[in-house]
């Protein structure tokens, strides 16, 4: 299957081994429309309701949004000769529902669509597999003042009519796609803690959205697989190793109830055809109704899982939490202390955790029958500066070696993980937190709208080259 490789330390100044992964493995980059394409308002393209949060005062740090973003709209050609520089075997990307279907339903938008043939076309004559990604939150914002988004079930049914038309028109020459990107994220984030679009707080709901949200990721693969039944299809979730905040008994008693909430609310209706049993017993007033048919439909087999992984979370024992009886830490550090020398900490405020990922691997394959995987997001946001042209971010370059180390090692343990793509492929709109947390591996200038490959895009195109064999 593949070669052992060492993991330990290495010291500073001395460059580090590449892990070699087994034959075969694929690498790529990752990005999301709301993110990176901007033109917000060009050729016919709706709003969602991102574009509706973001002009709301205070939503986004310093009041950014995702108008302009990288102009990849407009720029694409020049980033996938960066693409082919770097030497990436593929490109996972979104596709913008609004810009696709403004109204969310009904009238197509034909320029829209031109401008995802026009990119497929690019990326194949590149040389450069393309990962489309139908949902990475979205949502047309006509179609939540109807529905309310994933409140309703019928959004469902609307999110696989887009998708028809969108196999239908690049199913000939795509043939990996990732129904939903995050459900968990676009479920708390959006409709339970409100910081993300579309800013609601309705706890009562979110086991609606959650559930709703299966739905339209079984109703797309069904449409997907009856257009092209060759296509790959999969679903993207967020996944993280669950430890106890302290190593006490209190707080090691709630570690597999939390797993529960992050982890199996999703992973378990997929690949087992139910929710967590004891989630419902305790969420169980506030889950919806659940028809005959939904969790057959919702796990059907899929081609492959994606996983967006970048750190653990830890437990905590919280009685006070109504019904939950726990709480959730990210692990999160404020800036102001990352500023002052939290080497183990991205500015995100995020643990650098690398074993997180050898420790999903393996529950993936020892709990879920080692179905194949893509990590389909890992990376880091540091604080770059363009010096003369350059990008000298050895942080990063620290993080992408321990997290892909660790990748490496599941992957010679028998899990059977197919590829990894990289977040993210350029620096872009960071969401809540608007232009000033940096992903890329690709600095952007968004003055000038110009490009630099960082160190770690050089150490990654390494990384590529080693594993070709």
């Amino acid at each position: 299957m593949g070669r052992k490789n060492e993991y330990r330390a290495e010291p500073e100044g001395v460059k580090r081994k590449m892990p070699l992964f087994p034959e075969g493995m694929l690498f790529g980059a990752a990005s999301s429309a709301y993110q990176i394409e901007g033109a917000a308002g060009e050729d016919g393209r709706g709003p969602s309701i991102w574009d509706t949060f973001s002009q709301k005062k205070g939503k986004i740090r310093n009041n950014d949004t995702g108008v302009d973003a990288c102009d990849h709209y407009n720029r694409y050609a020049e980033d996938v000769s960066i693409m082919s520089r770097l030497g990436l075997d593929a490109y996972r990307f979104s596709i913008s529902w609004p810009r696709v279907m403004p109204e969310g339903r009904g009238a197509v938008n034909k320029k829209g669509l031109d401008f995802y043939d026009r990119l497929t076309d690019e990326l194949l004559k590149a040389g450069i597999r393309p990962y489309a990604t139908l949902f990475h939150w979205d949502f047309p914002s006509q179609l939540f003042r109807e529905t309310g988004g994933f409140l309703k079930r019928e959004s469902a049914h609307h999110f696989a009519d887009y998708t028809e038309v969108v196999v239908r028109r690049l199913g000939d020459r795509i043939k990996d796609w990732i129904t939903l990107n995050e459900p968990w994220s676009h479920s708390v984030m959006g409709y339970l803690l409100g910081v993300h679009a579309p800013g609601l707080m309705k706890p009562i709901y979110w086991g609606r959205v959650v559930h709703n949200q299966l739905l339209a990721h079984a109703y797309a693969l069904e449409r997907i697989k009856s257009i092209q039944p060759a296509a790959r299809v999969g679903i993207s979730l967020n996944l993280s190793p669950v430890h106890p905040r302290k190593d006490n008994a209190s707080d090691r008693s709630v570690v597999d109830f939390a797993d529960q909430m992050v982890n199996r609310v999703f992973l378990d209706p997929l690949f087992k055809g139910e929710y967590p049993e004891q989630l419902l017993k305790r969420l169980g007033i506030v889950w919806p109704e659940i028809k005959s048919s939904d969790m057959d439909k919702i796990s059907r087999p899929m081609n492959f899982l994606g996983i967006n992984l970048y750190s653990r979370i830890k437990a905590m024992y919280a009685p006070g939490v109504p019904l939950l009886g726990t709480w959730l830490h990210s692990n999160r550090i404020p800036f102001k202390e990352y500023e002052r020398g939290g080497s183990r900490y991205t500015s995100m405020g995020w643990e650098v955790y690398s074993p997180s990922v050898y420790e999903t691997l393996v529950m993936l394959r020892d709990n879920y029958g080692n179905v194949p995987v893509y990590i389909t997001e890992n990376g880091a946001a540091f604080n770059d500066e363009l010096k003369d042209y350059r990008v000298h971010d050895p942080a990063r370059v620290g993080y992408l070696a321990e997290y892909t180390a660790q990748a490496c090692r599941a992957a010679d343990e028998g899990c059977d993980l197919r590829g990894y793509f990289l977040w993210s492929l350029l620096d872009n709109f960071e969401w809540s937190e608007g232009y000033r947390k940096r992903f890329g591996i690709v600095y952007v200038d968004f003055e000038t709208q110009r490009r630099y490959i960082k160190d770690s895009g050089y150490w990654y195109k390494d990384l590529i080259l080693a594993n070709r064999r």
